[in-house]
């Protein structure tokens, strides 16, 4: 007997979907049925995405946000749901790194990764958390059928790397930001988890594992490989779906073993 996980019906929010993994994941769930709501700066690379995934029969929308302004979240929240209807899947990809020592990290530097990975990351969430719980509360119109948040961290937030301990400490933050909300909101039937991805080939750092020093991390990895944006499709989807109610507050790394 085949198994399966229909979306139908929802909406999912993912910011950062201008490429690389925020625009895996908008395929994948549009895929799964849901209509998908594409958020980021950069939306002409927004429009391209939306219209590939509407030539494939989705259904996807655009909104401009920039995380690291808490009147652009509301403003872009508020138009998604608006557009669109309830948010009822988040997905809190957005996300910045620097390369440096501690030692040299600036406080552009640091505001920079900081403001985007844990100050934007945290005010998503609350933002279309505060609405989610509305909902459940009987206080906003909208059927409630149980809220799905999925904080996007990383295996740098559980094992320290060398280089990018800014990012390291950002993403343990949304680790533990993750548990937080889960704590406080699982009782109104908001799921909030977290995936850890190890070493992905995107876009942004595709070259780099051509280069010498890239093929000697990928030896220094436990199968000698880096990921695909489309490993990380079959946990974001249970997830996401009303069958993993009993997940909540996990937080699961998706790293090939890197980390263990």
């Amino acid at each position: 007997m085949a198994y399966s996980i229909d979306l139908s019906g929802r909406v999912a929010f993912i910011t950062g979907a201008s490429g690389g993994l925020g625009a895996q994941f908008a395929r994948t769930l549009s895929q799964a049925g849901a209509a998908v709501v594409l958020a980021s700066r950069r939306v002409e690379k927004l429009k391209d995405l939306r219209a590939e995934i509407e030539g494939a029969g989705g259904d996807a929308h655009v909104v401009e946000l920039d995380v690291t302004d808490v009147d652009s979240i509301k403003a872009a929240v508020a138009r998604a749901e608006t557009e669109v209807g309830s948010i009822d899947i988040l997905i809190n990809n957005s996300g910045v790194s620097t390369t440096q020592r501690l030692v040299d990290v600036t406080e552009a530097d640091y505001d920079y990764v900081l403001d985007t990975n844990t100050k934007g990351a945290f005010f998503v969430a609350q933002e279309v958390g505060k609405r989610m719980l509305a909902r459940a509360k009987g206080a906003a119109p909208g059927t409630f059928t149980g809220g799905r948040i999925v904080n996007i961290a990383s295996m740098a937030g559980l094992k320290v790397l060398p280089q990018i301990g800014i990012y390291c400490m950002s993403k343990a933050a949304v680790v533990h930001m993750t548990k937080a909300m889960a704590v406080e909101w699982g009782k109104f039937g908001i799921n909030v988890n977290a995936i850890c991805p190890g070493y992905i080939d995107t876009e942004i750092n595709h070259h780099h594992w051509q280069t010498e020093q890239g093929q000697k991390l990928i030896n220094m990895l436990p199968r000698k490989r880096v990921g695909q944006p489309q490993d990380l499709d079959t946990v974001l989807v249970m997830l996401c779906s009303n069958e993993s109610h009993f997940i909540n507050g996990a937080v699961i790394a998706a790293d090939d073993g890197f980390g263990t």
